[in-house]
């Protein structure tokens, strides 16, 4: 009896650890393909009897295949387990990430879950460590990458990258961060919540509450390490703001990022937290608005075919709204009351232009500009 209840156990053991292996090769087939075809990020979305997975290729979202609701549960917890979340809590939303190794280079995954009914969806953001845009393609005009790149050699204020999820602005920022380490030899480092990237030529401090690492915390110990520039990963709430604000009043340049439909709305954040305009007008030293917009394709008529974006052709470019000097001087007079007729180039002027030009789909201006 003893013999036989022995066998039985090990047989169980035999197959669940079967099952676990079996899940650990779905994932990385899903993560591989993924990265494989150029997505950006993964869904995993479940229905009433299945859950389908689908990939953001460009701006379509593609079903790439679809799993049973069993499989799918076993995969969620899979992720969540990987990058440290709580698997037996399905009933508030969760965020984690990991470094997924592809072809001998480091892939970072942000993962991020959402209670529905009676199930969670997943989204994986895939976030190529290795690839570092160039400056001098990373912005569709050339005019505005000088710009970007005149504003490295500032000695102290504050930078903020601002746009929608998804429009570049951490490829952006960590290009930005390259060009300062390696061309202007500044010292930098980021205190960021989750780190993003890895970036070799940078110091990245990640914040950790349990720890004892806050913002608040992290950016004491960076002023006594004598930077010459700071990276705030993003203004979330007043602490962020407030840390940003003093980090760019203590002589040091800060870049930062905010979620505003345009550069001007980036003002009207700052006060929203709490910020003082006499600190604004002292700090802030440029806004930029960044989109994403797709490319004309000489091969396909309106929307690209999924095969395009494997082929290694650039699909989308990077357009920016640039507020600086004495267009956001004006800006901030207007803010602040005073009804002057400013002329900047908006993101609107920008679309405009890059359609006329033939660069941009014309369908992007409809995406993109609102008509008042």
């Amino acid at each position: 009896m003893g013999n036989v209840l022995a066998k039985f156990t090990l047989t169980n053991k035999k197959v669940v650890l079967e099952i676990e292996k079996s899940i650990q090769t779905l994932a990385n087939r899903i993560i591989t393909d993924a990265i494989q075809k150029g997505a950006s990020d993964v869904h995993i979305l479940p229905c009433d009897s299945e859950t389908v997975i689908k990939y953001r290729l460009g701006n379509q979202l593609l079903i790439m295949c679809t799993l049973e609701k069993s499989v799918c549960e076993r995969l969620t917890s899979h992720f969540k387990f990987i990058a440290s979340m709580d698997i037996g809590d399905r009933r508030r939303p969760q965020s984690g990430s990991y470094f997924y190794s592809h072809r001998k280079a480091n892939v970072g995954l942000r993962i991020s879950t959402l209670p529905v009914k009676k199930s969670e969806s997943m989204v994986i953001r895939i976030l190529p460590q290795q690839q570092q845009i160039p400056l001098y393609q990373l912005s569709l005009f050339p005019a505005t990458t000088k710009k970007l790149h005149s504003l490295l050699t500032r000695a102290h204020g504050l930078i903020i990258l601002t746009g929608p999820t998804g429009s570049g602005k951490t490829t952006t920022l960590y290009s930005l961060l390259s060009e300062a380490s390696k061309m202007i030899d500044r010292n930098i480092i980021t205190l960021e919540d989750p780190i993003e990237k890895q970036c070799d030529t940078v110091l990245q401090v990640q914040v950790n509450e349990k720890a004892g690492i806050s913002y608040a915390t992290g950016l004491k110990a960076i002023l006594r390490h004598d930077p010459d520039i700071i990276m705030v990963g993003e203004i979330r709430d007043q602490e962020t703001a407030e840390i940003a604000i003093r980090a760019a009043l203590t002589g040091h340049l800060v870049l930062t990022t905010m979620h505003t439909r345009d550069s001007k709305g980036a003002v009207y954040r700052l006060l929203e937290f709490g910020i003082n305009w006499l600190e604004i007008e002292q700090t802030l030293i440029a806004v930029t608005a960044q989109r994403l917009v797709e490319l004309t394709c000489p091969y396909c008529q309106g929307e690209c075919h999924p095969y395009c974006y494997t082929s290694g052709r650039a699909q989308r470019g990077s357009v920016f709204e640039l507020l600086t000097g004495s267009a956001l001087s004006a800006v901030l007079m207007q803010v602040k009351g005073r009804k002057e007729a400013i002329y900047y180039e908006t993101l609107r002027d920008v679309i405009k232009k890059g359609i006329a030009l033939g660069f941009i789909k014309e369908n992007e201006w409809n995406r993109w500009v609102f008509d008042e």
